[in-house]
């Protein structure tokens, strides 16, 4: 669908329309350093036959220079860079000045571009080069395509290590599915990005599962979910959310089969819509909100009711969008009302690669299998430490308890 075809709801879960506006510069920073630190043991590999008269190293690692700040577009970048000690006597030292970084560099010459190359062209091709030019401007020195190589390998390594990690003493009460496309595409068939985020029992939400697959596709969708079995998951989630579209329910179903679904209204919305003549979207979009914003189950009803009214007679399949999925779209009556903004959207997943997408756009050719899940990563888990907890944290053991809520509150509040 195109972006200019209807306005998007404004995220209710709480997250930033941009979240790498402030985590792109944490994400900056880490990847600057990992790429000095890889230059630098590129170095230290390079001298490791050069050695002292008494066998030892002639060089060695030295701690790091004090901390400076560079100003590439989001804002001031802290980095700190290591420092080597050339042993050897004499005038004609080693020393180590990251290409990346210039002794005194303070500003990027082209901050226009040094996120979209830094973060992408240079993560997603092995043509770094261009990526320092945009940064330092055409005297560039460049890294060498062996520094590039063990750099990508470390972001590999540490996407393995995380799918290997244990969960058996974890806990996640909702869970929260969807599968990203990407522009420039894949080398491989498997076209999107199967992202599952969770919240656990304190409330806390993290990058639950990832991997490479087929949107619509019931069994990559198992295979990710026999996966957190596998590792220890043995809890079923109390509520899981997102697009009908996807294959993940029937597989939901296979591997947890008591947890609940929640249809995104944000998704939903947006599918209605782009059924709907524009000149009736606005008005339309109105009065879908009047269903997901009422206060009761019983309201929302109401409104549904009318919407179905409304534009049944003449856009039947607009109409039928919404209605086949009423039940699951109304779900979250039954879970406590401070989480409402959290579970009544997948939109945690949606901001949080909303942004990398539109960094890519601009892209050409294919991204490796590799090279697209390992940046899918660093992105997710550089947002993770900006995702707000769950409010209402105090309703989570009542969930746990098993405890009945309707309208949002306690059944016992209700009844009174």
């Amino acid at each position: 669908m195109s972006e200019t075809t209807i306005t998007k709801l404004p995220d209710p879960s709480g997250f930033s329309p941009d979240p790498l506006t402030d985590v792109i510069r944490d994400g900056a920073r880490k990847l600057i350093e990992q790429a000095i630190e890889a230059e630098l043991a590129t170095l230290v590999v390079a001298s490791a036959k050069d050695k002292l008269d008494d066998g030892r190293a002639r060089l060695v690692r030295h701690g790091h220079l004090p901390e400076r700040d560079i100003m590439p577009g989001v804002g001031p970048v802290p980095v700190k860079v290591p420092r080597v000690r050339d042993r050897k006597p004499g005038d004609n030292k080693i020393t180590f000045t990251p290409s990346i970084l210039p002794r005194y560099l303070r500003k990027a010459k082209s901050v226009e571009e040094l996120l979209p190359w830094l973060y992408l062209k240079g993560v997603s091709t092995g043509d770094f080069q261009d990526a320092l030019t945009a940064l330092l401007g055409p005297d560039a020195k460049g890294l060498s395509s062996k520094t590039i190589t063990r750099l990508k390998a470390d972001w590999w390594k540490g996407f393995e290590a995380w799918q290997k990690r244990d969960l058996g003493n974890r806990r996640f009460l909702y869970i929260w599915a969807d599968g990203v496309y990407f522009k420039p595409r894949m080398a491989e068939e498997k076209q999107c990005v199967l992202v599952i985020i969770g919240a656990d029992e304190y409330g806390h939400k993290e990058l639950l599962a990832m991997t490479d697959g087929f949107r619509e596709s019931t069994e990559s969708w198992r295979e990710l979910l026999l996966d957190l079995k596998r590792r220890g998951l043995k809890q079923d989630p109390k509520l899981a959310i997102g697009d009908g579209a996807l294959g993940f329910w029937t597989a939901l179903r296979e591997v947890f089969a008591t947890t609940r679904e929640q249809r995104c209204w944000v998704h939903k919305t947006m599918n209605v819509l782009n059924a709907l003549p524009k000149s009736i979207q606005a008005k339309a979009k109105g009065h879908l909100h009047d269903i997901w914003q009422a206060e009761t189950r019983a309201e929302a009803n109401v409104a549904f009711d009318f919407f179905k009214e409304a534009y049944g007679v003449k856009w039947d399949k607009a109409v039928a969008k919404l209605v086949k999925d009423r039940d699951a779209l109304l779900t979250f009556y039954d879970f406590p009302a401070e989480h409402w903004k959290h579970i009544r959207t997948s939109n945690p997943i949606e901001s949080t690669f909303a942004t990398v997408r539109h960094r890519t756009k601009r892209t050409k050719g294919c991204l490796s299998r590799k090279t697209r899940l390992a940046m899918a990563f660093k992105l997710m888990m550089s947002a993770q430490g900006k995702w707000r907890k769950l409010d209402g944290q105090n309703r989570l053991p009542e969930i746990i308890q098993g405890v009945e809520f309707r309208d949002g509150l306690r059944h016992a509040q209700t009844a009174a």
